[in-house]
């Protein structure tokens, strides 16, 4: 009898329309609240996520899982609550959905706590002001670029000039020495991607201390476009209430964006810029600015973002640009050079490069690298037009050197090792400004520029 009361209870309502992932519905009773779940088909499988109040009766919303099945007069039940993730301890080593399902065929997690994935950003008086460098152990990145702990970093690239392997070489490097949590959020990601990832992360001995949370490239948009602020509400707990660093990845917020776009356009309003949604800046600024650190701990993201045909004028890429503390530009030219990370020196740049931060040796040793490049750039066209004999003796040597530094800057990576047969390195800053001051410094004039191509430190130079 009791249970026959609670289902009366239920505010229940009535399909009007089914559009591809948006579903209208109506409800006579009580018209449910922005953000909450409805659930519709058998054993409420289907999930709908209300969007807009349409009038005082009626809702619209996108669904968060296929609408196969669905029909109009269906019924869908409102459960007076948003999506939520689960928090805690209990989710390390774990690999979830959207729902906060596991998906490692491993035993379900129920019961503990769980958390509305819609949160609001940390107010500024209570974030953290203090500026630290964070290590990446990649020459290129932590001299030319480096990452700021609490920061956003972003890999900005095409398809196909290592952003995924970038970002996987990074886990590698830094979960073993983090000690705290490193949390992997997939959105719109390849399966085989996540997979390989999983694996990966296993060898390394460190699952215990990941999470993992997929929206994969199959999903519906709703599902895609939620698993940034879920993958955000588990990273929360860990820096609030377990007082934890966190090391947040993302690959890819393009995708996050591409998501926006589709339910935008499904809803019915009216595209920007490039069919862009009209809402880009504020949806990327609700994700983006729940990334920073408090007095009691950090989250430190790396951002993979692909670039649609290698333009970075792109509306997704600039709005991007506008919340990382760090770029890391990849090229296709340097990718095609055999140049590897194909990081381009002249395009990265990061907040973090300026003396009092970094100190003088450090920010002079990058500004001159920079330039160095800089001027080899120029040079290009007098050498392809005239060879490099047709060059001053001043301007020869900054191209042997400049040449010198770009081998010096690729690396083994340990993500690689099966594809390039070399073992992977990883530097730290001081071995790193020591290679790149003894260049600059033409100690390396007579050694051929090739001994230095895919080395770890400078000294293995010397001994090939």
């Amino acid at each position: 009898m009791n249970g026959q009361g609670k289902e009366d209870q239920l505010n229940r309502g009535t399909v009007v329309s089914i559009r591809g992932s948006v579903v209208e519905a109506h409800f006579s009773q009580k018209i449910p609240s922005l953000y909450n779940l409805l659930r519709a088909g058998e054993d409420g499988r289907i999930v709908i996520e209300v969007i807009i109040h349409l009038h005082p009766e009626a809702v619209r919303g996108i669904a968060l899982t296929p609408t196969q099945g669905l029909a109009r007069g269906s019924v869908v039940v409102d459960t007076g609550f948003p999506l939520k993730a689960p928090v805690g301890k209990r989710l390390l080593g774990r690999v979830f959905n959207v729902f906060g399902e596991t998906i490692d065929r491993k035993e379900k997690i129920g019961g503990g706590e769980w958390r509305s994935i819609h949160r609001k950003p940390v107010p500024l008086h209570q974030q953290s002001t203090l500026s630290e460098v964070f290590e990446t152990g990649i020459k290129a990145i932590d001299v030319l670029a480096p990452l700021e702990r609490g920061g956003k970093a972003g890999l900005f690239g095409g398809a196909g000039v290592g952003k995924t392997v970038l970002i996987t070489e990074m886990i590698h490097n830094m979960v073993g020495r983090h000690e705290g949590v490193s949390l992997f959020c997939g959105i719109g990601e390849r399966c085989r991607e996540g997979e390989e990832l999983y694996r990966e992360i296993t060898q390394a001995g460190v699952l215990e201390n990941t999470v993992m949370v997929f929206g994969q490239m199959n999903e519906p948009p709703g599902a895609r476009f939620r698993v940034g602020h879920a993958a955000l509400t588990m990273a929360e707990f860990f820096r609030d209430d377990a007082k934890q660093d966190v090391f947040l990845l993302i690959d890819n917020i393009f995708r996050f964006i591409q998501a926006g776009a589709e339910v935008s356009g499904l809803m019915g309003q009216l595209p920007s810029r490039l069919g862009y949604q009209p809402t880009l800046g504020t949806e990327l600024a609700e994700l983006e600015e729940r990334i920073c650190n408090t007095a009691t701990g950090a989250i430190t993201s790396v951002q993979a973002v692909y670039v649609p045909a290698d333009d970075f004028t792109d509306p997704s890429a600039v709005h991007t640009f506008g919340h990382l503390s760090a770029s890391i530009v990849l090229s296709r030219k340097r990718a095609s050079e055999g140049l590897y990370p194909a990081i381009d020196p002249l395009q990265s740049g990061s907040k973090m490069l300026v003396p009092h931060i970094v100190g003088n040796r450090h920010y002079k040793v990058a500004q001159e690298i920079r330039q160095t490049l800089a001027t080899y750039e120029d040079l290009k066209d007098i050498i392809a037009m005239l060879g490099i004999e047709e060059l001053s003796q001043e301007d020869r040597r900054t191209v042997y050197r400049a040449r010198r530094l770009e081998r010096f800057l690729t690396q083994p990576f340990f993500v690689t090792e099966q594809f390039t047969g070399l073992k992977g390195k990883m530097v730290n800053l001081e071995d790193a400004l020591d290679g790149c001051e003894r260049i600059l410094e033409d100690e390396f004039i007579d050694i051929p520029e090739k001994s230095l191509y895919m080395i770890g430190t400078i000294d293995e130079a010397e001994k090939k």
